[in-house]
């Protein structure tokens, strides 16, 4: 059986969007995951499947990261990461810093 590959056309096209979580008392876990959680919760089970949210690095000390996502979510992604004021108990804002379609831009970024 021939493995059919897809054309160039039908790949999603990604974006990397730099975010910044900025917060009264430094966080000493990793909140990334938080992060991604509440991104899918307010996005829902078909946008969130839709957008192929990624959590790809979290810096804990510089409180940065980097989640991929598809183009067409990118804006959605940005108001959703404004939307989470609270994680564990403690206010935090969420701001995105940068969007790159490359990774290693978005990683020298951080």
């Amino acid at each position: 059986m021939q493995k059919l590959k897809l054309l160039p056309t039908l790949k999603e096209k990604k974006r990397y969007v730099v975010y910044e979580v900025i917060t009264e008392k430094s966080l000493d876990k990793d909140i990334s995951l938080q992060i991604f959680e509440k991104a899918n919760a307010f996005l829902g089970l078909f946008d969130g499947a839709k957008a192929g949210l990624q959590n790809l690095v979290y810096d804990k000390k510089k409180q940065k990261g980097i989640i991929r996502v598809t183009n067409n979510y990118v804006d959605k992604l940005k108001s959703v990461l404004m939307m989470i004021t609270n994680i564990e108990g403690q206010n935090i804002m969420i701001k995105s810093v940068y969007v790159s379609g490359i990774i290693n831009k978005a990683k020298r970024v951080i």
